[in-house]
C-alpha cells in the first residue's frame, strides 16, 4: 500500500508536529508532503530523516519568516501537490492540508487538529487581535476569509474519513462540515514526562506566546497576587509585551530546552492554562510530570483534566478568561491542595500514551482500508 502523508507547514515543533511524527512512526515508508518546510536542522528528528516535497510557496520571497502572509495562495498550492499514485492519503490538518486532491480509487483520511479557526467561529477574534478589522484592510480580509470558507467546505468533500483530536473538535467538524469524526487523542511521551522528587512554591505557564494562549492574562492575574510566584516559559511574538507586563513575582524565561522545561514542570505547584485549546498537550504533559492543572473550563482541557467533582481530581477549572476568575481558582486550589496527588495526575495522563495512539490510528486505517495499513 503506497501511502502519502500531507501536512500544512513545517516551521516549528509543536503539538501538530508531534502528532505528525507519530504518524510517520505508524507508516515509516510513507512519502511526506507540506506547503513549506523550514524546520531547523537540530529539530528534525521527528521527521525520521525524510525528504519533504513542498509547494511553490517554499521559493517565494520571505517565505521562511512570512509564510502565513501567503495564506491566500495556500489552497492553490496544496492542490498542486501530486498524490495521484498513492493508495492512502493521510492528512494532518489545521489549515489547508485536507484540501489535497484525491481520486475515487484512493482513500483520504484526515486527522484534523481543528477546522481553520480564523476562517470560521473565531474570525472576529482573529481580525481584532491582528489589527485586520479596520476600514479597507478589514473589508479585504473579510472577503478573503469568506472565499477561504467556501474552499474549505468544498475541500471537505474530498475527505473519506475524519479523525478529530478531541470531542471538542469533533463537534467543530460536525458544525463546519456536517461530517462525523472519530476521536483519537494525541499522544505524549510517557517515557520522557515523568514525576520529579519534590515540589516548589511556584506556578508555571508555558506555551507559544501568541494572543489566544492568554499568557498575558495569566501574568496580569499574578501581578494582583504578589505573594505568589509565576514562571513563564515560551517564545513567540508576544514575548516582549509579556515581559513588559511582568511584575516582581513573575519570571519570564523565554524559550528553554526541553530538559529545562521538564524540570520546571516537575517542580511546579500547578500549571496555569488559560487558552481555549482544541486538545492541548501541555496540560497532559504537566500531569504526566506529576503536576495538577488550573485550566480554563472550555475546549480540550475538559477531556484531559479531572475536575474537583472527580473522585481522583487532577486539577480544577475557572469559567471565565478574567483576572478575577484565575485568582479565585488559585485560591480554591490552595485551599484544597491535599486533594491533588502526583499519583492521580500520572494515572490520568497514562491514557494518552504513544502506544495507544499508534494502535488506534493503525486499527482505524486498517478497518477503513479493509486490509492491513
Amino acid at each position: 500500500m503506497k501511502t502519502a502523508i500531507v501536512c500544512d507547514w513545517l516551521v516549528a515543533v509543536g503539538g501538530a508536529e508531534k502528532v505528525l511524527g507519530e504518524l510517520l512512526h505508524c507508516y515509516p515508508d510513507a512519502d511526506l508532503f507540506a506547503v513549506v518546510d523550514f524546520v531547523a536542522p537540530d529539530q528534525r528528528n521527528f521527521l525520521l530523516q525524510k525528504s519533504i516535497r513542498t509547494t511553490f510557496i517554499q521559493s517565494l520571497p520571505f517565505a521562511k519568516t512570512r509564510y502565513r502572509s501567503y495564506l491566500p495562495l495556500m489552497p492553490l498550492a496544496i492542490e498542486q501537490l501530486d498524490v495521484s499514485h498513492y493508495d492512502l492519503i493521510l492528512s494532518s490538518s489545521h489549515a489547508v492540508a485536507k484540501g489535497v486532491l484525491t481520486g475515487p480509487n484512493q482513500t483520504h483520511i484526515s486527522y484534523v487538529h481543528s477546522p481553520m479557526r480564523y476562517a470560521w467561529d473565531l474570525q472576529h477574534q482573529y481580525l481584532h487581535e491582528t489589527g485586520l478589522d479596520k476600514k479597507i484592510t478589514g473589508m479585504m480580509a473579510r472577503y478573503f476569509l469568506h472565499k477561504l470558507r467556501l474552499w474549505d467546505l468544498r475541500s471537505a468533500n474530498g475527505v473519506d474519513h475524519f479523525i478529530a483530536n478531541s470531542h471538542f473538535i469533533a463537534k467543530r467538524i460536525a458544525k463546519t462540515y456536517r461530517r462525523e469524526a472519530t476521536v483519537i487523542h494525541p499522544p505524549i511521551d510517557l517515557a520522557r514526562f515523568v514525576p520529579g522528587d519534590k515540589k516548589e512554591n511556584f506556578y508555571l505557564a508555558t506555551s507559544r506566546l501568541v494572543p489566544y494562549k492568554r499568557i498575558d492574562l495569566i501574568v496580569d492575574s499574578f501581578k494582583s497576587m504578589p505573594d505568589k510566584q509565576l514562571i513563564v516559559i515560551g517564545s513567540g511574538p508576544d514575548l516582549k509585551k509579556i515581559r513588559e507586563k511582568a511584575g516582581a513575582n513573575v519570571t519570564v524565561m523565554g524559550y528553554q530546552p526541553d530538559q529545562v522545561l521538564l524540570s520546571y514542570m516537575q517542580r511546579a505547584k500547578a500549571l496555569i492554562f488559560a487558552a481555549e485549546e482544541d486538545f492541548g498537550l501541555i496540560p497532559v504533559e504537566a500531569q504526566a510530570s506529576g503536576t495538577p492543572v488550573i485550566a480554563y473550563g472550555k475546549g480540550g482541557a475538559l477531556e484531559t483534566v479531572r475536575g474537583m467533582e472527580h473522585a481522583k481530581p487532577t486539577g480544577l477549572f475557572f469559567k471565565e478568561q478574567t483576572k478575577a476568575a484565575i485568582c479565585d481558582a488559585v485560591k480554591m486550589f490552595e485551599a484544597n491542595l491535599s486533594m491533588f496527588t502526583i499519583e492521580h495526575c500520572v494515572e490520568n495522563a497514562a491514557q494518552f500514551s504513544v502506544m495507544k495512539f499508534r494502535e488506534e490510528i493503525k486499527g482505524f486505517i486498517k478497518e477503513k482500508m479493509g486490509r492491513l495499513g
